[in-house]
Formats: structure tokens, sequence, C-alpha cells
């Protein structure tokens, strides 16, 4: 068989073999020299680009915090505060907020002196009766101020308590504690502490300053 034989499977006429180990069909071609090797496609990390633990094949999208996931959003940062808290409650929707739990807790209460003014036995429980239900709606409103950030007239008015911090609810100890810090608020001859919120940069009561609270309005 010739080397121009056309039956010939091994070459076409015209077009000679290429020597054992040269590139050619099924060996690597090397790029002439001078000329920058092909640049890598879409999907693969550019050179240089890599960072100690990320994922091959990601690309980098500013640096991770030590124990996050990457690619995850910055987590709030310790003493920071917080970026995504809502717009401050105004002054008339936490004065609003404070008369609605006030009558609230009056409607059991005013018990009390109808049991007084009847004056017989029937009138004395009746007024204990209106004095521990009066307690337990404050109570009941004071844990779900800690846990939700709302009491009746919060919800109402659409306001929420939550920590400086991290927008989160106080919790029911500590939103306790901001019921004591209330008597800082009222030590001066007019409430002070209550009206501070009016040119205050975060709306805060001298009790929300000591806790670190703030009212929102609710998103």
């Amino acid at each position: 068989m010739s080397f121009g034989d056309p039956n010939n499977p091994y070459g076409q006429p015209g077009q000679p073999q290429q020597p054992q180990g040269q590139p050619g069909y099924g060996y690597p071609q090397q790029a002439p020299q001078g000329v920058p090797p092909q640049q890598q496609g879409y999907g693969y990390p550019q050179q240089g680009a890599q960072q100690p633990g990320q994922p091959y094949g990601a690309y980098p999208q500013g640096a991770p915090q030590a124990g996050q996931p990457y690619g995850a959003y910055p987590q709030q940062q310790p003493g920071m505060p917080y970026s995504g808290m809502p717009p401050y409650a105004h002054w008339g929707l936490r004065f609003v907020a404070i008369l609605v739990d006030v009558l609230v807790i009056m409607v059991p209460y005013s018990l009390v002196f109808v049991g007084g003014a009847m004056g017989d036995s029937f009138g004395a429980i009746l007024a204990v009766i209106g004095f521990l239900a009066a307690i337990g709606v404050g109570i009941w409103m004071l844990v779900q101020e800690g846990k939700t950030g709302q009491t009746i007239g919060k919800k109402a008015m659409g306001i929420r308590l939550l920590r400086e911090a991290d927008g989160q609810p106080l919790g029911v100890g500590m939103a306790f504690v901001r019921r004591l810090a209330h008597f800082l608020d009222s030590i001066p001859c007019i409430p002070l502490g209550y009206l501070w919120p009016l040119w205050d940069d975060k709306k805060q009561t001298f009790a929300d300053k000591i806790c670190s609270s703030v009212v929102v309005k609710s998103q």
C-alpha cells in the first residue's frame, strides 16, 4: 500500500503523517512562544483570586469573617449599632400607647373602687378580685413586652420595644428592669425623662438609655 493510496486509513494524499511523539492527534499541543495562554472561561477563579478556605470556583465577595460561611452576608459586629433598625417611634405614638395600657389595667382595677363604695363583705371580695386581676393584666403585658416588644397599647399604635444592639426584644427580665428604671424619668418636678424623646435623636427616655433600648415603628 503506497502513501498516496486513497484507501490508506492512516493518512490522506499529500498530508504526511506526523512523527511519533510530536504534537498532533491525541497529544497536547503547546502554545507557540510569545503567545499568551488562552484565558480561563467563565466559572473558573482567576489567577491570584483564590483565598484560604474559599471553595474552588467561587469568586471572592469581600473578606469573610471568622466562622462565617463563605458568601453569607456580614453579621452584626459586637459593639456596633444595629444597621437594620426600623424608624424610631415619635413621642406622640409612645404617649398614646401608654394611655391605652393604663386604660386596659384600669378596667379590672375599677372593681376596687366599686367594691370600696359598696362597703360590705361582697364589696371587699369584689375589690380583691379587681386588684388581683389588674396585677395579672400588668404582669401579662410585661411578659408580652419582653418577648414580643409589644404591650396592648404598643400593638395598637404599631410600635415595638427592641434592643438597640441587635433589634431583638429585650426579654422579660430586662423589660422588668426597664420598668424600674422609669423611676428616673419621674425624679424631677416635671417628668423630664418621659419628655426626653421629644428632642433626642433616638427618641429615648432615661430608662431607654440605661437599658440600651429603643421604641421603633413596627414593620
